[in-house]
């Protein structure tokens, strides 16, 4: 495994772990967990939050993005189970 593959697998698991905990702390458009603690949710989750949104999106392209690199490098490197080949069962070499 390559030194840029490596950096591109901890990217992708950190944008992960970040990207899940950030969406977990996104308010609600009604109905959800905030709506339950009433205006004392409200006050301790903030009304807007703007810059979450922002913050969540960045995440989400450095997670694809990171995705796709490891994709490509994986398929340039040919790193693969042939077995798992989806063009079928090769005919036996006689």
């Amino acid at each position: 495994m390559t030194l840029l593959s490596t950096l591109l697998y901890i990217l992708f698991v950190l944008a992960a772990i970040v990207l899940i905990v950030v969406i977990l702390l996104q308010e609600g458009k009604g109905g959800g967990f905030s709506d339950a603690l009433g205006t004392a949710g409200q006050q301790t989750f903030g009304v807007k939050a703007a810059g979450i949104h922002k913050f969540t999106m960045a995440v989400a392209i450095i997670f694809f993005g990171s995705a796709l690199g490891i994709h490509l490098i994986n398929k340039s490197a040919g790193t693969g189970d042939p077995g798992l080949s989806l063009n079928g069962p090769s005919a036996p070499a006689e």
